[in-house]
């Protein structure tokens, strides 16, 4: 296989920053008065964040069999690692200015983080990364059932050991995307884009171009990480012009 990208992956991940971008517009309104509705509570908000950071991680995964496919070494892994981990605490720090109740500290960059490592490390596991996932969702239920039977620590609700997820209180934070159980979308990518990428070279199928109408997500999606990185500033400055320009 070639070195490059699949566009189709990039369009998946641009369209997930476009519904990103709406839904953090509209908990702007919200957080400044301007729209009524509960982020935390309210299933039209709560699923929405759920399959946005499952387009996310699945994204991220099948990244990572690409990756491994085309022999990326592990130096030039690492280098993407660092600027993710270095937005992870421009995360934090930002968040620790508007919310220092419930600031980020364990949110999609910084779990993103740990899920790559992970999945870089069993990427050779190939058709059991199916299981393994399934596994990783089920202790997601698991564990409050075994912290209320006393069979894990209560440790794990706190914050040096809830980033795993295995808790039955969930944390105060503006962002929480723990190991479990989000680790399986990450490996069900894998395992999906492992299986296609399998298919195409025993059949020697070209990769069909995107239409020209999806291109545009393409592109975002191959800087997804600068345009996660500056979308809320821009909302959010954009928002406190037109208050006050309204004012």
């Amino acid at each position: 296989m070639k070195p490059g990208r699949l566009d189709a992956i990039d369009a998946l991940r641009g369209a997930a920053m476009v519904w990103m971008t709406v839904f953090h517009f509209c908990f702007d309104l919200s957080n400044a008065g301007l729209l009524q509705a509960n982020f935390y509570r309210d299933p039209l908000w709560t699923w929405q964040r759920t399959c946005i950071l499952s387009l996310f991680l699945f994204c991220a995964g099948a990244g990572q069999a690409i990756a491994v496919a085309q022999g990326q070494s592990w130096p030039r892994f690492w280098r993407r690692w660092a600027q993710i981990v270095g937005c992870a605490a421009l995360v934090t720090l930002g968040s620790v200015l508007m919310f220092p109740k419930s600031f980020i500290y364990f949110g999609v960059l910084h779990g993103m983080a740990v899920m790559l490592v992970v999945a870089r490390l069993s990427a050779g596991c190939g058709r059991w990364l199916w299981p393994m996932g399934a596994v990783a969702l089920a202790l997601k239920f698991a564990g409050p059932w075994a912290l209320d039977a006393g069979w894990l620590d209560a440790a794990f609700n706190g914050k040096a050991l809830n980033w795993i997820g295995l808790i039955s209180i969930k944390p105060i934070t503006e962002d929480y995307v723990p190991l479990l159980p989000w680790m399986a979308v990450v490996w069900w990518g894998m395992a999906a884009t492992q299986w296609a990428l399998r298919r195409l070279a025993v059949r020697a199928l070209p990769v069909a171009p995107l239409p020209p109408g999806l291109r545009p997500l393409a592109f975002l999606g191959r800087w997804s990480l600068s345009y996660y990185m500056l979308h809320q500033p821009v909302l959010l400055g954009g928002l406190w012009l037109w208050m006050h320009l309204q004012a």
